[in-house]
């Protein structure tokens, strides 16, 4: 990301850079906690305008601060118009019968018995040959929350177990645009990045695939689960016609990112053939494919389990998340312009004393800048950036920075529900948080490998383990660049 930073304005006392992060939070606090209301819209608002204050005081003006908000969520903006034909294609594909035929299939060939273990191994298995976590939420993942709604496995776990799979993809995929970003940053070699991540990777997947096969699926057993199944997979096959046909978006969509097609036309494709689909199959009208893209798919079955399942999608389902993005970066492009964000690690670098320190912060300020500042991006970027000549100043490889970016930012998006990650899982999985009921939200602790993976990079920090020291041509080149300066 282009810094944006006023040479001629500095850096920011810790003490003031801490006053629009520390008030956002309590603001946060009080909104979701006290009033059992889940909108951060407002208080992200609110931080924003605090930010925007204490950057005058520094001597930033008003267009200063607009260009650091504008400047993310100009870099965002593929990202959000990605969340609303996420939100077009679940509609059209409902209408289609792709999904229904998701979880008809799934239904048919899954034990409920081992059903989390498998959600999380098929989004593992797609997020790695696609590279994108958001494209598997939002297609496979859709249709396995279906299966286990019929499964009678609760929301939050089926949810926990796609994330898991999804991001773990996405995390060491050579296609994924987070993975190709940290080696970026800390300029290191991807395939060298993807193989140093997997000592964290294997052990966090294995534990996870372990809990989610000790906990199984169904409630109660796969016995008591039967009728409800049966009524489901009927109540499918009366309202939607299933075949081949309907699996074609699916393949195409899969197809088109498999061969390095930019999400946003693949997903727009799907969207496309889902309506057609939904036309051609399923005797609906143009008007109301337009209408299932825009306002998300209506049934009544007359199972109530069922049009809970299928009555959602569209561009109006994704406006709460949109919205909720927009502030969130914002307020996080506010931060770094005012160098908010890059005085609270200064500080911390000042007091990092040998490798094991540095690791373990690296991994940390990634994570805190995925709460802050709600964007995935940023907070592989800002942290790449700062600690890079620390490494280089230790003795120790870059590929250890390179990997504690990954995990505290790509890994931690979907945990944090105002960041961009975070916000789509809600979104596309139909996630509700209700006055006080924050059941569904479970999905963040139950998503065991997203947070497993950063606890194993802190403890190997700690260790001394799968700690690389730089190689010799890496310390020349840094010689090279102290000579240039």
């Amino acid at each position: 990301m282009k810094d944006y930073s006023t040479p001629s304005i500095p850096m920011p006392r810790l003490p003031l850079a801490l006053i629009p992060i520390v008030l956002t939070i309590a603001l946060l606090g009080v909104q979701i906690f006290y009033y059992d209301d889940f909108t951060p819209h407002i208080p992200l608002a609110i931080g924003f305008g605090i930010t925007a204050l204490v950057g005058w005081l520094q001597g930033y003006r008003w267009k200063d601060i607009e260009a650091g908000a504008f400047q993310v969520l100009h870099v965002a903006m593929p990202s959000i118009a990605t969340l609303i034909i996420v939100g077009m294609l679940v509609g059209t594909w409902i209408a289609s019968g792709t999904v229904p035929m998701l979880i008809y299939l799934g239904l048919e060939l899954i034990d409920p018995s081992w059903f989390l273990a498998a959600a999380m191994l098929m989004c593992s298995m797609v997020s790695l040959s696609i590279g994108s976590s958001w494209t598997t939420v939002g297609t496979v993942g859709l249709a396995l929350i279906g299966i286990g709604d019929a499964f009678g496995v609760p929301i939050y776990w089926t949810a926990g177990a796609v994330v898991s799979g999804a991001f773990f993809g996405d995390k060491i995929s050579p296609l994924s645009d987070t993975t190709n970003l940290s080696p970026a940053v800390t300029e290191t070699n991807i395939f060298d990045h993807i193989r140093y991540m997997l000592p964290t990777t294997i052990p966090a997947m294995l534990i996870a695939l372990a809990v989610y096969l000790v906990v199984g699926g169904a409630e109660g057993g796969a016995g008591d689960s039967l009728a409800r199944i049966e009524t489901i997979k009927q109540g499918l096959a009366d309202s939607f016609a299933m075949g081949v046909w309907q699996l074609l978006p699916l393949v195409v969509v899969i197809g088109l990112a498999f061969f390095k097609v930019a999400p946003i036309p693949a997903l727009f494709i799907g969207v496309m053939l889902g309506g057609g689909v939904a036309i051609l199959t399923q005797g609906a009208s143009v008007h109301d494919a337009l209408t299932f893209a825009h306002s998300g798919f209506a049934i009544e079955t007359g199972t109530a389990t069922l049009d809970s399942l299928l009555n959602r999608g569209g561009v109006t389902s994704m406006t709460w998340v949109v919205t909720l993005m927009m502030f969130a970066l914002a307020y996080g492009g506010a931060l770094e312009r005012t160098r908010c964000l890059e005085a609270i690690v200064s500080a911390i670098m000042k007091r990092l004393k040998g490798f094991r320190g540095l690791q373990t912060s690296a991994i940390l300020t990634s994570i805190a800048t995925n709460v802050v500042s709600g964007d995935v991006y940023l907070s592989i970027a800002l942290p790449g950036r700062m600690y890079k000549p620390a490494y280089d100043q230790v003795g120790y490889s870059r590929l250890n920075l390179s990997r504690a970016i990954e995990e505290g930012g790509t890994l931690v998006s979907p945990l944090v529900p105002w960041n961009a990650g975070g916000a789509f899982v809600i979104g596309a999985l139909g996630l509700t948080v209700t006055a006080g009921d924050f059941s569904q939200l479970l999905y963040i602790p139950l998503a065991f490998a997203c947070w497993l993976s950063p606890l194993f990079g802190i403890l190997y920090a700690q260790l001394g383990w799968f700690s690389k020291r730089a190689e010799p041509d890496e310390m020349a080149e840094e010689a090279v660049a102290e000579d240039r300066a």
